[in-house]
């Protein structure tokens, strides 16, 4: 027996076999915690759609100052819902997102689209947030006619302005390139990233059409193929790479 044959009998020592486990432990974790962001981030968006629909049931926009106070006025629960459960997909599409990646993780076209969906979902964070003070200034009541014009020369205030196109930019145009990488890099299932790639063109009819359905429909389509990516991603870790 040679040293070198004597050597490969050797035990691993403790620190390894710790450190190994420890890693394998680390990676169960990341990949669990990734697939339930996969799974709940869209959801957030599902409640959020559908609570809006439900309260412009009965006619009514958020186009204005005007009409979002009196929206606002009432159902402010329904909104409050709305809004929360938005922030909150928000929060849980980044670490969404870049699980998705990781399974394809030479996908240029993933990479571009899930980099304009994170900034975009970011600066939605914010518009949400910032509509929670129409809440209270419908609650409050008082100046209802000042209150409107503050909501108006906030929406054209450049400082924050451009904070909305980027919003757009990676709700849609992010979505749709994040979903065509994945189906180009075969690393999920063609019917899920087909479903995610639902999600803009239905948005955009929605808003031309009015009654917020459209935009219902495709929040659900999306969170179908994004569970979908989730079950691939609980099933393997590193992926092979492919290109997109």
């Amino acid at each position: 027996m040679t040293a070198v044959d004597r050597a490969d009998m050797r035990p691993e020592p403790v620190e390894g076999r710790a450190s190994t486990s420890a890693a394998r432990l680390t990676g169960r974790v990341r990949r669990l915690s990734g697939a339930l962001a996969l799974i709940l981030a869209p959801w957030g968006f599902v409640i959020t759609n559908a609570s809006y629909a439900w309260v412009i049931r009965n006619g009514g926009s958020d186009e204005t100052g005007a009409e979002a106070l009196a929206l606002a006025a009432t159902s402010p629960g329904i909104l409050r819902l709305c809004l929360v459960a938005g922030m909150v997909g928000c929060l849980l599409i980044i670490p969404a997102v870049l699980t998705a990646l990781n399974l394809a993780p030479r996908s240029r076209l993933a990479f571009v689209g899930g980099s304009l969906m994170i900034a975009g979902y970011v600066c939605y964070f914010g518009v949400l947030l910032s509509n929670m003070i129409i809440i209270a200034m419908a609650e409050r009541g008082g100046p209802l006619a000042d209150y409107a014009a503050v909501i108006d020369a906030s929406q054209i205030d450049l400082s924050t302005f451009w904070v909305f196109p980027i919003f757009v930019v990676g709700n849609l145009l992010g979505t749709l390139l994040f979903a065509i990488g994945l189906l180009r890099s075969r690393a999920v299932p063609v019917g899920a990233a087909i479903l995610i790639m639902l999600w803009p063109p239905l948005h955009v009819v929605g808003l031309v059409i009015g009654g917020e359905v459209l935009e219902v429909i495709g929040a659900l389509l999306q969170a179908i193929g994004f569970a979908g990516v989730a079950a691939v991603a609980l099933r393997r870790s590193p992926q092979e790479a492919s290109v997109g």
